[in-house]
């Protein structure tokens, strides 16, 4: 017994270090001098010998090494052996990466915002400079977008390079093979195609290849959906499941190229539906050869679950690095909506998109049985044409179930023998909108309802249901609700379902998008931008299903999607083209051209709403919806070099940014002073002096004005009020006074929330125009 105990203790060591060994992130910056990849790879592993035993151990450890923008590498770390590393004066941060941190944010869109003419009356008012920007723009000629994500369909039409250009002699990337993937699925469109698994190998230890397979190839949809958004060919006739959204189906860019970054797995044993996973080491990799690579601008329609300061946050150092190769990084914002402080992805480099409604609907009425019509929406094929019991699911739920769940019809909780042949009534909240539907399947429904709750307010996205259903905003779903009750045998049909184009009013902001304000850091404003992310057609792989369901065996070349996921890519596309009109333009410039033309107006020229009919503000759109056509011509533009980030960011509190050490407290300024399309003032007590500088990139010899819709109790004034150009290229600084005119009357309205104002610098044509978002101490 003496001898085991003793066996035992000297076991102990090895065995808290299996236990405790984790995958970490260990960053140093940039790199320095002309070093080879091998030379790169043998000093990541000189420092792994450093806290390893044994150099196998070092070299078995590693699972990334960095070489190209990003240097740093991931490695399989004890808590011990992290710390040790993170005492060198050379290493910026090391911090533990965490499974379920990121995940992806899951057609009409392109003529709603005016770069297609389209076939509606919508097209008939449209002026000839918003037709003329893609042509300007060679709708993307010889620009390179990266789009990271879950991979792509390369059969599908949207990929076809017939009439695409050479590929850009500046290209550098690779087409990898892979399974059921190899070099003949990349051409003059898809030029090219990688993936990245180590870090999600070293959790979860395999691949279900039922679920996912080690290739580029997309078997979940996500993917080909915001490729082909951001840069997919124009193909006529096609529709989502059902034939909904019927047209022709193109990317904002679709003579742009796409390379493509598989770094999104499926989860195991979860359904397609509930999302997928990205791994931060295989992000970075990712990143890293994009950037190496030659793309021009980089798509990730990937979010947090929760915000992530910058220094433990991949995408923001990945971008960072992206920026410095003048890359434009585009970036969702979430779907935590709309609970605020929710956003993803809010460095100041990243462009962060919110997501907003079309002008285009999918109604699908259902008919009470006292003669009442309530038009939902779907994009569902079938229909009942007969009335049929209509109950609320929680008085069919199973026994045992939840009582606050138990109108959610979530999986088995529903009564078979109470439910057959019935209309059930679901109540959104927990769980999948299509796995509602598979329920009342199971159950034997006949149909089902999906009613909005009072968070998603009139917000509606439609899915290619397994059964008869529609879904219905909060007061409608009431109203069936009461019915049901007051009713002695409640009944209903659900009719069949139509498109209907030039919807009004439109955008409004989707429930879903997450808000701001920025709790990183008060003094950005974010998110930067709105774009249709709501019931957005684009292809989709036959890998997957409409619904992303295990037991959905229906095959889809083209869904409906709704999500931040799918605004993402059409800011993306609009950089696209701004890259190919302005290649010399910096990402900042692109940010600020889209940022300042923006508009807070709906097609009835009334304020953009949100889903509970109030009047949407900067926290949920930014600057406002994006016109990509008044992009092209901003008049003036807020840059910002990669020096001016590294300074922000010494501003914001860190004493070593990479290689650069960053100056005393003294000598720094609030980032506030980022010269950022817009301003935001947290705790104003008294007077802030803003400033800023902005960069004339219109007519030579212009004069511009200074004008300002403070909030109440608030005043800006600027100085200089008048702004003088002699040349294009021209920097003209100014400074802003923000001032609580009168500190009671503000309070009264906003109390310790944020108010918000504009401020403008016009010269009669062109308007760029900031948001202000100012609380008070």
């Amino acid at each position: 017994m003496k001898r085991f105990c003793i066996f035992f203790l000297l076991l102990l060591p090895l065995l808290a270090s299996c236990t405790k060994k984790k995958s970490y992130i260990v960053y140093f910056g940039e790199h320095s001098g002309e070093k080879t990849h091998a030379e790169i790879e043998e000093t990541h592993l000189s420092y792994l010998n450093s806290v390893k035993e044994t150099e196998e151990e070092a070299i078995d450890s590693l699972i990334y090494s960095y070489k190209h923008s990003i240097n740093g590498f991931a490695a399989l770390l004890t808590p011990e052996e992290a710390s040790k590393l993170s005492e060198l004066e050379e290493v910026v941060t090391v911090y533990e990466t965490k499974p379920g941190k990121y995940s992806t944010q899951t057609t009409r869109s392109w003529e709603f915002v005016g770069l297609e003419e389209g076939d509606g009356h919508s097209s008939k008012n449209r002026s000839v400079g918003e037709r003329e920007l893609p042509l300007k723009a060679g709708f993307g000629k010889n620009v390179i977008v990266g789009v990271m994500d879950s991979g792509v369909w390369p059969e599908s039409k949207s990929f076809s390079d017939e009439g695409m250009g050479p590929i850009p002699k500046s290209w550098k990337g690779i087409c990898q093979s892979g399974v059921d993937f190899n070099s003949s699925h990349c051409n003059k469109k898809i030029i090219g195609a990688r993936y990245y698994i180590e870090g999600y190998l070293n959790y979860y230890k395999k691949l279900n290849a039922t679920e996912d397979i080690m290739s580029p190839r997309d078997l979940d949809g996500h993917g080909t959906h915001t490729a082909s958004t951001v840069a997919g060919r124009q193909v006529h006739d096609v529709a989502a499941y059902g034939g909904f959204a019927s047209g022709t189906a193109s990317g904002g860019a679709p003579s742009a190229h796409l390379a493509i970054y598989k770094a999104c797995w499926a989860i195991p044993n979860q359904e397609k539906a509930e999302g997928n996973t990205c791994f931060e080491e295989d992000m970075l990799a990712a990143i890293d050869d994009a950037v190496k690579d030659g793309v021009h601008v980089l798509s990730m329609s990937i979010g947090t679950t929760e915000p992530i300061p910058y220094a433990e946050d991949g995408i923001a150092i990945g971008a960072l690095h992206a920026v410095k190769n003048n890359i434009v990084v585009s970036c969702s914002a979430g779907n935590l909506g709309p609970a605020p402080g929710t956003l993803s992805n809010p460095a100041p480099w990243i462009i962060t998109v919110g997501a907003s409604s079309l002008d285009r609907a999918f109604l699908g009425p259902i008919v009470l049985g006292n003669g009442k019509k309530i038009v939902g929406q779907t994009a569902t094929l079938y229909k009942l044409d007969k009335m049929h019991p209509l109950v609320y699911a929680a008085d069919v739920a199973a026994p045992g179930v939840p009582k606050n769940e138990s109108n959610q019809c979530l999986p088995n909780s529903l009564s078979p023998e109470k439910v057959k042949g019935k209309i059930v009534l679901c109540m959104r909240g927990l769980g999948m909108r299509v796995g509602k539907g598979m329920e009342v399947k199971r159950a034997g429904g006949a149909g089902f309802v999906l009613g909005n709750s009072p968070q998603n307010g009139n917000d509606i996205s439609v899915d290619a249901h397994v059964l008869p259903a529609t879904a219905v905003d909060a007061n409608d779903a009431i109203e069936i609700i009461n019915y049901i009750k007051s009713a002695n045998k409640p009944t209903a049909i659900i009719a069949k379902a139509k498109t209907v184009l030039n919807y009004s009013p439109a955008p409004s902001m989707a429930a879903f998008t997450s808000r701001g304000p920025n709790v990183l850091d008060l003094n950005i404003l974010k998110p930067d931008i709105t774009a249709p992310g709501l019931n957005i057609l684009a292809a989709w792989s036959r890998g997957s299903s409409p619904t992303k369901l295990w037991a959905d065996h229906r095959i889809a070349d083209y869904v409906i999607e709704s999500g931040t996921s799918m605004a993402c890519p059409h800011v993306s596309a609009v950089a696209a083209l701004l890259r190919a009109i302005y290649p010399k333009w910096s990402s900042a410039a692109i940010r600020s051209a889209i940022m300042t033309t923006a508009w807070m107006k709906n097609n009835k020229g009334q304020s953009i709403i949100d889903p509970s009919g109030k009047i949407a503000d900067p926290f949920q759109f930014g600057s406002g919806h994006f016109r990509p056509a008044k992009a092209a011509d901003p008049g003036l533009v807020y840059d910002a070099s990669y020096d001016d980030y590294i300074a922000y960011l010494c501003n914001y509190g860190y004493s070593k940014v990479g290689d650069y050490h960053c100056p005393k407290k003294a000598t720094l300024e609030p980032t506030y002073n980022l010269n950022y399309p817009s301003v935001s003032i947290p705790k104003l007590n008294g007077t802030v002096i803003v400033k800023r500088n902005v960069t004339n990139v219109g007519a030579a010899k212009s004069v511009y004005f200074f004008t300002a819709k403070p909030p109440k109790g608030i005043s800006i004034k600027a100085s200089p009020s008048i702004l003088y150009f002699d040349k294009v290229g021209q920097k003209i600084s100014f400074t802003l006074t923000v001032r609580a005119r009168d500190a009671h009357t503000a309070k009264k309205y906003y109390k310790d929330d944020f108010a918000f104002g504009w401020y403008t610098w016009t010269d009669s044509y062109h308007y760029v125009r900031s948001p202000v978002a100012v609380s008070l101490a």
